[in-house]
């Protein structure tokens, strides 16, 4: 039977592979001016009817580096490299900003949004307003845009008609669905508490358990200072059975000659 070497198994559908292109066609991202700060690839969709996608956002450590542009390239040419490496898969290149509005306001892209509301910071939800006319194109095929955007920003995304929308009616929504989390987190939290302090009561049993009952290996005196005692201890105990053992031999070896004396002088009374 032959011999198997090494296998390497190559994957097409990690984002990593995105970053990997970018990074060999845009010279910005090599030198370090730009970087990538997230990336979110939908590589295999769902649905036949959704090809793949990927979202990519990326920021400059120069000001006068415009990070979109560097790697977009003149033209495209540049993304279209990566997009001819990556079979034709579709590429929004956004830029990140420390703003959570703006950034999911950007992700959204090609959409134009209105206004982004973060309803609960704590829990990443936001809602965002757009036209009516961009609604679809902000959510995408079968939710694919918008999905891609809550990956990318890490933000639970709800996107609404900015022509319905009710903000007193969606505060007292929310409002219900924070009191739902900190519940859930409550719970949680407790939950955690009551399995910390089982395992802290576990250790201390066992610590005291050790303390009555020690085993040879967590006994001091079992320690290195003292191996030599018991060794010393062990010699005397052997020196002491040879010993015995001697004592045994020479009277047993003295009772063999008194009886044969006794033995002689009979012969000779004879």
């Amino acid at each position: 039977m032959p011999r198997r070497g090494p296998q390497l198994f190559i994957s097409r559908s990690n984002a990593g592979l995105v970053v990997y292109l970018f990074e060999n066609e845009v010279p910005e991202i090599q030198e370090g001016s730009v970087r990538i700060v997230a990336v979110a690839r939908e590589a295999n969709p769902p649905s036949r009817s959704v090809g793949p996608r990927t979202k990519v956002a990326v920021d400059s450590v120069e000001r006068e580096v415009d990070p979109v542009g560097a790697c977009i390239g003149a033209r495209g040419s540049r993304i279209q490299q990566v997009v001819n490496e990556l079979r034709g898969e579709k590429i929004d290149v956004i830029r990140w900003s420390p703003d959570p509005g703006q950034y999911i306001a950007n992700s959204l892209s090609p959409a134009k949004v209105e206004m982004v509301r973060l309803v609960d910071p704590e829990g990443h939800h936001a809602h965002v307003l757009v036209p009516p006319d961009q609604l679809s194109l902000a959510i995408g095929r079968e939710g694919q845009n918008v999905r891609l955007a809550a990956r990318l920003t890490g933000w639970k995304i709800d996107i609404k008609n900015s022509t319905e929308y009710d903000q007193n009616s969606e505060d007292e929504r929310v409002a219900e669905l924070i009191a739902m989390r900190q519940e859930e987190e409550a719970l949680q939290a407790e939950a955690e508490a009551r399995l910390a302090a089982e395992q802290a009561a576990r250790a201390e049993e066992d610590a005291r358990l050790r303390e009555l009952y020690p085993l040879p290996e967590d006994d001091e005196e079992y320690g290195s200072d003292d191996a030599d005692t018991y060794e010393a201890d062990a010699d005397a105990e052997a020196s002491d059975a040879a010993s015995a053992a001697e004592a045994d031999g020479a009277t047993e070896a003295g009772a063999n000659d008194d009886a044969a004396a006794d033995d002689s002088d009979e012969d000779g009374a004879r």
